[in-house]
């Protein structure tokens, strides 16, 4: 027997907004003896500029969760402790590998309840820090959204995450919508499963659109030395400053390193739901597609590998995180259409759902090329060209990619989520278009554009030194990215 098509509402997720919550973030915890924290919160930015933040939170009291009643009171208090959590490690000029008990102890319990790790998440900065600036109007307009908190207090930083909350409002329908066509699978009825992945594809373009506006209010130099280090985990951070990972001082006496990744749009529920129902498999990093095993499956999606991706839903909310698990067992729509290769409607829709899913994609790339592999060989070649005494100061991520000397390749840069960038993305990408049926469209989407000059200033790419600085040409300079460039949209 059949497990049924999983209920959006069982796990408290809205067919109007998705993974966000159907209840507004509250802007402030209504108990006043939640005050302390939230006083800290609101004068987050100015304390972490005259650095008296950390002094603040060690004298600090220990506030019991015990006031918290409704989820969206334990989410409010969740975002509010991963912000001074961050701010308190990342907010000085050498990170902190402890964090205090005012802060470990609630985060600790109020993380358990919410089944989130105790670190800045997606849902911490995102799903659960935004406001609509009018109430009769969708939250899926970026024109109508405000975040409740950022480290910097720059519009840049908002802009990075409403750009996220947008997409998450406005891709929300998807997720009825779909559920409508694993059923209609499961009925042979072909017609409705052709409307639901039409509506699909064009629904994946206008995220497109969305996410490429993050240009527009997001300067890239002030998300690379201003906003990453804050969202930094403590996951692969040594060069960072952050070798062992992080003590959580919860009060037990014992002293045990934690190390988790910080927050990344991996975490985001939507976008790995968009791959269960197409029926996309991601394999482990570096690992390539196997042909054989992959004709002795024709036409049956392959069983799911451990990967970055997956390691990703520990840090969704618990729902979330089961409602994916669950989609995933009743996940038909790419075995049906392999079934039904003659039906042209069926295959050219499932087909525009995977272009347009690489293209989004592919824009992904684009903006990680602008906003952090450009601005880390921005960095170097900076440093290279100051003295010793000038380029000593914070330690964070952005100075550590600035200082590791040795890595060349750009292969080694990591996100905030601990994964190396260059690797990750490319091949999420490229297997996003592995299930196309047309055999012209799969050639077309594997197709690598990657022109390249001969180091006239007006012909193509530019010489690129074996330290990978790139030589600057003209009054302005011109800048290439090549095919190596690129990574997940980390935060």
């Amino acid at each position: 027997m059949l497990p049924p098509v999983p209920n959006l509402g069982d796990y408290g997720i809205s067919p109007e907004y998705g993974f966000l919550p159907s209840r507004l973030p509250l802007e402030r915890l209504p108990d006043p003896y939640y005050n302390k924290w939230e006083s800290i919160v609101s004068n987050l930015q100015g304390l972490i500029l005259s650095k008296r933040l950390r002094g603040v939170i060690d004298r600090l009291p220990i506030l019991s969760t015990a006031g918290l009643e409704h989820d969206s009171e334990w989410r409010r208090a969740y975002s509010l402790l991963c912000f001074m959590a961050h701010g308190y490690i990342w907010g000085g000029d050498s990170p902190s590998e402890r964090l205090p008990p005012a802060i470990s102890i609630p985060l600790l319990h109020i993380s358990e309840y919410l089944e989130v790790p105790p670190v800045a998440t997606y849902a911490a900065v995102c799903l659960w820090n935004f406001k609509p600036l009018f109430a009769d109007e969708h939250v899926d307009n970026l024109e109508n959204l405000a975040t409740l908190t950022t480290f910097t207090g720059s519009i840049d930083e908002s802009w990075f995450y409403l750009v996220s909350v947008a997409i998450e409002a406005r891709g929300a329908p998807i997720l009825p919508l779909m559920l409508t066509a694993i059923e209609a699978a499961r009925n042979n009825e072909s017609a409705i499963v052709v409307a639901c992945l039409r509506r699909f594809a064009e629904r994946l373009d206008d995220l497109g659109t969305l996410l490429q506006r993050m240009h527009e209010s997001c300067d890239p130099h002030v998300f690379y030395h201003r906003i990453r280090p804050f969202l930094a985990g403590s996951k692969n951070m040594a060069e960072a400053g952050l070798p062992n990972g992080l003590i959580y001082e919860d009060g037990s006496g014992k002293e045990e390193y934690k190390q988790y990744s910080g927050g990344s749009n991996a975490q985001s529920s939507i976008i790995q739901f968009f791959d269960i129902v197409l029926g996309i498999q991601h394999r482990p990093t570096g690992e390539k597609k196997d042909a054989a095993s992959e004709s002795e499956l024709e036409g049956i999606a392959p069983p799911p590998k451990h990967n970055f991706l997956l390691e990703m839903r520990k840090y969704m909310p618990g729902p979330h995180r089961r409602f994916l698990e669950d989609v995933t067992m009743v996940s038909n729509i790419r075995d049906y259409v392999e079934a039904h290769r003659k039906n042209v409607e069926l295959t050219s829709a499932y087909d525009a759902c995977l272009a347009m899913l690489r293209a989004f994609r592919d824009k992904h790339i684009n903006i990680v090329s602008r906003y952090i592999i450009i601005k880390t060989r921005e960095s170097r070649s900076t440093s290279r060209s100051k003295s010793p005494e000038a380029t000593r100061g914070k330690i964070n991520i952005a100075t550590a990619s600035r200082q590791d000397k040795n890595d060349t390749t750009k292969k080694n840069l990591k996100g905030t989520g601990g994964t190396a960038l260059l690797p990750f993305l490319k091949q999420a990408r490229d297997e996003t278009h592995e299930p196309t049926l047309n055999q012209w469209a799969k050639r077309v989407a594997s197709r690598e554009f990657n022109p390249r000059g001969k180091g006239d200033f007006f012909l193509g790419k530019l010489d690129e030194h074996p330290d990978g600085e790139v030589d600057l040409g003209g009054l302005a300079g011109t800048w290439t990215i090549d095919d190596n460039a690129g990574g997940i949209c980390h935060y």
